[in-house]
């Protein structure tokens, strides 16, 4: 019999699986596999509403008799193992293999299901506890990012983007055709501050300057700016670069700018949201714009394309956090073990409620289709237009 939580949960899970019984792990006992609290005194598995009586009748033939209680929404029964208290409940009507928060967990070398806690995260009894953990989490992920994106990166930039020198002819000779996709949710830049989060290699910054704005990059990666500061030299331009992880931006540049602006494959580097975008209000000013444009949800969590074949084998819904490599790491030519970054992504959904709830107000939502021609009619890119709220 086992003797620890641990294994107790691992034998409810084989129990489970055995018997073909659809189920996950919920409240601390979710959170704690997935690592935002201890481990509880108690342990709480959801099975399909539907096999509820066939789980109880086995449980009971190998853990003894359980009187199981119902209300409006749940039946529950409480099974005392290894002196571990384990309760096995079930919501009607409900189906847990198709559950958006359903997720598999790595524990003690098994995949073990259960609920997100981003489900937590929207329950007020958990929230405060979900967000510390992401904000730990956060602390982690940015620093293997941070990691990642200074492996390298100047290398990558002079294979994709050429010399400073190159570059910079480039730019200096159209600067808008850099800003295209973005100046039809831009005020006149002329005499604006603008800041560009996560601005990388620095060309947006370093066209809307050359376009008369006041531009700052605000990027953690001191390789990112070594390119960038080139470049804009080159082009005749004293570009601020901010070598700083923007979730803890001090509040000496609060209300300086006029327009920021972030754009593609930013957000799934963050696990929460909101942080970001609280920090984004803090730097606008009163009115200033916000523009936001971004690879859309249907095409980096939905579909798979491959020429004339699609395949709807994502999870628009799943929250999972995953490990994959930086952008860049088709440009490097040496080794690139350390190119390894963890991602969140996220819903068109979360992405306009976390912006609102920052006192971000949405102006414009715009959704364009992919150019190319087998991939006619499926969205490529969206744009949030919003500006900070007046009071």
């Amino acid at each position: 019999m086992p003797s620890s939580k641990e294994n107790v949960l691992l034998q409810l899970s084989s129990d489970l699986n055995n018997n073909n019984i659809p189920y996950f792990f919920i409240n601390e006992t979710a959170l704690w596999l997935q690592g935002a609290v201890e481990a509880p005194h108690s342990i709480a598995v959801s099975v399909q509403w539907d096999a509820f009586e066939s789980v109880l009748q086995e449980f009971n033939l190998k853990y003894g008799n359980a009187t199981p209680e119902h209300n409006a929404d749940i039946s529950y029964a409480v099974y005392p193992i290894a002196d571990i208290s384990v309760r096995i409940e079930c919501t009607y009507n409900t189906v847990i293999r198709t559950n958006p928060y359903l997720v598999y967990v790595d524990f003690k070398e098994a995949s073990v299901p259960c609920l997100s806690l981003y489900y937590y995260h929207k329950i007020p009894e958990w929230r405060m506890t979900v967000e510390a953990h992401l904000n730990n989490v956060q602390e982690s992920v940015t620093e293997q990012n941070k990691k990642s994106w200074n492996q390298q990166t100047y290398e990558a930039l002079l294979n994709r983007f050429g010399t400073p020198e190159e570059a910079a002819i480039k730019l200096k000779e159209n600067p808008t055709s850099r800003m295209k996709s973005l100046l039809p949710y831009l005020p006149a830049l002329q005499g604006k501050k603008v800041a560009n989060l996560m601005g990388s290699h620095g060309m947006k910054a370093t066209a809307m300057s050359l376009m008369g704005a006041d531009a700052t990059v605000i990027d953690f990666s001191y390789e990112n700016e070594r390119y960038a500061k080139e470049v804009a030299t080159k082009c005749g331009i004293d570009l601020t670069y901010i070598v700083a992880d923007i979730l803890k931006m001090d509040h000496h540049h609060d209300g300086e700018f006029d327009v920021i602006v972030m754009e593609l494959g930013i957000l799934h580097y963050f696990l929460d949201l909101h942080p970001l975008f609280k920090v984004v209000s803090r730097l606008l000013k009163t009115g200033g714009t916000f523009v936001l444009q971004d690879f859309h949800p249907i095409s980096t969590k939905l579909i798979t394309s491959k020429g004339k074949k699609h395949k709807v084998d994502g999870n628009y819904f799943d929250p999972t956090i995953h490990k994959t490599v930086v952008a860049y790491e088709k440009h490097l030519t040496n080794e690139k073990e350390d190119s390894v970054v963890l991602q969140r992504k996220w819903t068109l959904g979360e992405i306009l409620t976390s912006m609102a709830d920052e006192d971000l107000i949405i102006k414009q939502v715009s959704e364009e289709p992919n150019i190319k021609l087998h991939d006619r009619g499926i969205p490529k890119i969206f744009t949030v237009k919003a500006t900070k709220q007046t009071y």
